[in-house]
């Protein structure tokens, strides 16, 4: 999760063109806004070990949505990313149903010898 984080902040960063070359162009108030949630994607990063960090990560990409009020690239971004979440949910979820059926390859006993 730390990696997706890291990764979707990069990507904000990289709209910032896109923000600037479409449409109004970047205003100081979208500029900040990118950026420290940027930032803050980047800090949540080394937070992944908290037992609150998924509801961290999952407010980000709300916030990440609500940045289509200063352009809808950032928007789609957030809707892209917010599909990568989901599937990183059911991912987890799928593993942890595997560790309690014992059905982990490193959770199975192999025979002597």
């Amino acid at each position: 999760m730390a990696g997706t984080l890291v990764l979707e902040a990069i990507v904000v960063l990289l709209a910032l063109p896109v923000v600037a070359d479409v449409g109004g162009g970047v205003t100081w108030a979208s500029g900040v806004y990118i950026v420290v949630l940027a930032v803050l994607m980047f800090l949540g990063a080394g937070l992944q070990g908290r037992p609150w960090a998924l509801a961290y990560d999952l407010g980000l990409q709300v916030l990440l949505i609500a940045g289509a009020i200063f352009h809808l690239s950032i928007g789609v971004i957030g809707i892209v990313f917010a599909v990568v979440w989901g599937f990183i949910l059911v991912l987890r979820h799928d593993v942890k149903r595997r560790m309690e059926a014992g059905l982990l390859p490193s959770q199975r006993v192999r025979p002597p010898g």
